[in-house]
């Protein structure tokens, strides 16, 4: 669970994509709440991204926040929406980028464009955010007061990045590319102190999967695959996002982090399989 924010992150800029619902929202959150300036990105529903960024900036004690539309697969788009992060603020020190979606087709009846859809948003979409991060930390350059890293890249993927996921190939495959890009990066921009690392979430209790805790025959059929018993809230993640971009984890690089409860230690084999 979240705890009290400590500023950690006092003086650093952060882009969340995603940023007014669910696991972005706790992120964005958190992240203010410790101190550091966000972007709130969203795609729809504004008035939910202005409410994230009311949260964060009625505490004079967190930072500033700035909701911003920004279709992350379009590449003009993200450019835009860094060069207004750093028109306001300065610079970006860290990048999260958290948007995704999910289209659901048996593979063999699965459309082109809804596989390319979720492919653009969830696996370009981080791309073109990372690429855009990296660019910033290298032309503005260190800044140990603020920063051990040059800069950190936390890429929101998910346990389906390592479990397969049946009638979801589409959203698999984004979340198994996103682990090869976030170790792909960690492992070349690492020696000018670039971080890069993702955190995987499990089933976490979000308006986007709510018919599967939703009620309680759903919600215990659901414990059948987290042996910790308990579903994830958002602030879960919100949480490690907040260690990831603070110097604590310093020498944290090219590591997924999966917060789901034990979900991905199998537990259907607990009675032999």
């Amino acid at each position: 669970m979240y705890q009290k924010p400590n500023k950690r992150l006092t003086g650093q800029t952060a882009i969340i994509t995603g940023a007014n619902s669910g696991i972005g929202k706790a992120i964005a959150t958190a992240i203010g709440k410790d101190g550091a300036n966000v972007i709130i990105n969203y795609i729809t529903n504004p008035e939910a991204a202005e409410e994230v960024a009311n949260d964060i900036c009625d505490d004079k004690l967190c930072g500033q926040a700035i909701p911003y539309k920004c279709d992350v697969s379009k590449e003009d788009d993200v450019k835009a929406m860094f060069k207004t992060a750093v028109d306001h603020f300065g610079t970006v020190d860290i990048v999260i980028p958290n948007a995704g979606i999910q289209s659901d087709h048996p593979l063999h009846e699965m459309p082109l464009k809804e596989w390319q859809k979720v492919i653009d948003v969830n696996l370009t979409g981080q791309f073109l955010c990372a690429k855009e991060g990296i660019r910033e930390f290298m032309q503005r350059g260190m800044r140990p007061e603020i920063s051990a890293a040059l800069g950190k890249i936390i890429h929101i993927s998910s346990v389906h990045e390592r479990i397969p996921w049946a009638g979801h190939a589409n959203y698999a495959a984004s979340k198994g590319a996103i682990m090869m890009l976030m170790q792909t990066i960690a492992q070349e921009y690492a020696p000018i102190k670039v971080r890069a690392n993702s955190i995987a979430p499990g089933a976490i209790k979000t308006p986007i999967n709510k018919e599967a805790w939703e009620t309680p025959e759903a919600l215990n059929n659901l414990m059948r695959l987290i042996p910790y018993n308990r579903i994830g809230e958002p602030s879960d993640i919100g949480s490690a996002a907040v260690w990831l971009a603070s110097d604590e984890s310093d020498y944290i690089n090219g590591t997924t982090i999966f917060i789901d409860g034990g979900m991905t230690c199998y537990p259907g084999f607990t009675e032999n399989g």
